[in-house]
């Protein structure tokens, strides 16, 4: 069977394309004893409301129609947002030459955080490449717990 997540994604991306954007990411977690399924959005230039808006409408009837989640959730569309997670090989991909913080599992020389640029990612591996003060450091896929991108000010 496929995953809750996976289904709503499939629905989903033709009306979120129709709407001039594209998918980024859905989740179906549960928080404070309730489940929450939200679908992550962006567009060049940046998503607003009534494209959170639009998309929510449409995509809000086709799962009234489809009906692929049991029991009642809250549905939520929103911005992927500026400092968005990379998950995908063509997030990573996209993003090169971009600033990024990575959060490992288990600390690496005294730490578990490391901002710096995202300089190289190894599809087959999974492994990211990050310059860090003047030097490389290159992360393992099963060390890293979360990559994400990093606005500088």
């Amino acid at each position: 069977m496929a995953k809750i997540t996976d289904l709503v994604a499939e629905l989903a991306r033709p009306a979120v394309a129709e709407a001039g954007c594209e998918l980024w990411d859905v989740e179906y977690v549960r928080e404070a004893g309730a489940w929450f399924l939200r679908l992550y959005i962006d567009k060049e230039g940046g998503v607003d409301i009534l494209d959170c808006e639009r998309v929510s409408r449409t995509v809000s009837e086709l799962l009234d129609e489809a009906d692929p989640i049991e029991g009642s959730y809250t549905f939520e569309v929103s911005s992927a947002g500026a400092e968005r997670p990379l998950k995908r090989p063509s997030d990573f991909a996209r993003f090169l030459g971009s600033p990024v913080t990575v959060k490992l599992y288990k600390g690496r020389d005294g730490r578990k955080e490391f901002a710096g640029v995202l300089t190289g990612y190894d599809p087959d591996s999974g492994a990211i490449t990050v310059t860090v003060g003047g030097g490389e450091m290159v992360f393992p896929k099963n060390e890293v717990a979360l990559c994400r991108l990093r606005i500088e000010f």
